[in-house]
């Protein structure tokens, strides 16, 4: 699994992961329970995954969708 997205954003959290889960693309939304955990105050930023064969599939995506900046550098 590569991460592709540390972000405190729920939207864009919410966003992405049914743009990626409509293109049959699996994601793994990490860190959620942490998150909670420390009352939301941003010290745990959320993750999200995607398998290493669908990373480059996923970074178009997200490029396409305007959201370029959000992405981590490979």
């Amino acid at each position: 699994m590569v991460e592709i997205i540390r972000t405190n954003n729920l939207v864009l959290i919410g966003f992405l992961q049914s743009l990626l889960e409509n293109a049959n693309i699996p994601v793994l939304v990490a860190d959620l329970h942490i998150s909670a955990l420390e009352g939301m105050i941003g010290a745990f930023p959320r993750r999200m995954l995607v398998p290493e064969d669908y990373v480059a599939q996923a970074r178009r995506l997200i490029k396409e969708a305007g959201l370029e900046a959000e992405l981590r550098h490979a």
